[in-house]
């Protein structure tokens, strides 16, 4: 990358800790940990933007990645990347891999993620993108987010990266015991309230709310992405 990219990275990773620090009061977490902010320096934001929109892929926001998706802001990225307490051996569980950046984020701190995306144009986009980036730890495949992926299950965590009208119960399913769960959940209003969730003995998910955010709806019977 040149020093201008490093320039904007900083600038980004600093945004990133200001929102992480001005959100706590909900989210209960102050600042992204050390492997997360090394994570978000080592992957290149700009390699998921296609098109004239990666001249700002190092800005805070939300941004156009075709089939009428976004790639999210990358505070929030980060926020729900922390929430799943991700160690090294994690199994993860993505729905919605949009442009592949949520999953390449997760893959610098997990051991192995599945990743499903509903759009198979994007699924191959960031399926091809993510193999010519090196990340050969990360399986995606187009279909129905709802569903899960059984066969890959248990997972340690799970990341839903659109707003689902319910918490789908394939997923609370395929769960490990103390395994964690991000997902946006329709609000009365308008937006979602994005809930961390940790199942329980009984197979339960003991949930709290951590922020208000704005997500596109699951579609199709599945995922669609984006935070705005």
């Amino acid at each position: 990358m040149s020093d201008e990219d490093d320039r904007r990275i900083e600038a980004l990773i600093h945004d990133v800790v200001r929102d992480f620090r001005e959100t706590a009061h909900t989210t209960g977490v102050s600042a992204p940990d050390q492997r997360l902010v090394e994570a978000l320096r080592r992957v290149p934001r700009n390699e998921f933007v296609p098109g004239a929109a990666a001249r700002s892929a190092w800005e805070n926001r939300a941004l156009p990645i075709g089939q009428g998706q976004t790639i999210s802001q990358p505070f929030v990225v980060a926020l729900m990347t922390q929430l799943l307490a991700l160690t090294p051996e994690s199994r993860v569980l993505e729905i919605g891999t949009g442009s592949g950046y949520q999953a390449a984020i997760l893959a610098e701190l997990a051991g192995e993620v599945f990743s499903i995306e509903v759009v198979p144009e994007l699924a191959e986009t960031a399926s091809a993108t993510l193999e010519r980036l090196g990340y050969r730890d990360v399986h995606v495949r187009a279909g129905n987010g709802r569903d899960g992926w059984p066969e890959a299950a248990p997972f340690d965590a799970i990341i839903v990266t659109a707003g689902a009208d319910e918490i789908p119960p394939a997923l609370v399913e395929q769960l490990r015991t103390g395994g964690r769960l991000v997902i946006p959940v329709d609000a009365q209003w308008t937006g979602q309230d994005l809930f961390v969730g940790v199942k329980q003995e009984d197979g339960s998910l003991k949930k709290r709310r951590a922020l208000s955010v704005i997500f596109v709806p699951l579609i199709g019977g599945d995922a669609g992405h984006g935070h705005r």
